[in-house]
């Protein structure tokens, strides 16, 4: 199998990104993106989904961190579906359910080719230190629409904000572990009946 890597890069005139991802790593990661806390979720993919994760990010943090959220959703979606490439042989769907102490999230993911979030995540906050809560729908729909796949997200429990978005990230990582993992019962073949995706 050929390596399942990419490198993205994404310049606007409120965001400079760029994204490097290796689906088949160690959850090594490295970030400078000016927002911490997406830092701290990302790094929940990263070591949750076992792939490895190299995010920059120059972007107008004095405005709020908005664009920066939401455009690095966007890039880490476009180097996704690079690195994943016509998705012979993955196992395609992956669902998780992770808890942190009272907080419990499911998060189930399917590489379809048809970008859909539903996302439903009624948060006890709506800022985590200075960070908006609002802004990881951002970072999903983000995300979703360039990756293009389907992805379900629920919080079930939780009265932390920081807990219902940490087992969410958690829970997005290990999915997307299971999602991207090689299928040898399927030798190569296309995981639909449509023989695309």
């Amino acid at each position: 199998m050929a390596e399942r890597k990419a490198s993205v890069k994404r310049d606007t005139l409120e965001t400079k990104i760029s994204v490097s991802l290796n689906l088949d790593g160690e959850g090594k990661a490295v970030f400078d993106t000016g927002v911490p806390f997406l830092e701290h979720m990302m790094d929940q993919i990263a070591r949750h989904g076992l792939i490895d994760l190299d995010v920059t990010c120059d972007g107008d943090t004095h405005i709020d961190d908005h664009h920066s959220v939401e455009d690095i959703g966007i890039t880490l979606g476009q180097a996704m579906k690079e690195a994943v490439g016509d998705k012979r042989g993955i196992r395609r769907y992956g669902h998780a359910y992770v808890p942190l102490d009272e907080a419990l999230s499911r998060v189930v993911i399917d590489f379809s080719g048809r970008p859909g979030l539903v996302m439903n995540v009624p948060f006890t906050q709506k800022r985590i230190g200075s960070f908006d809560t609002e802004l990881f729908s951002e970072f999903f729909h983000g995300f979703v629409n360039h990756a293009q796949v389907t992805l379900h997200i629920d919080c079930l429990r939780g009265a932390n904000a920081h807990h219902q978005i940490e087992t969410v990230y958690k829970a997005f990582g290990r999915a997307l572990r299971m999602a991207l993992e090689v299928d040898p019962r399927l030798g190569g073949a296309m995981p639909s009946t449509k023989g695309t995706l």
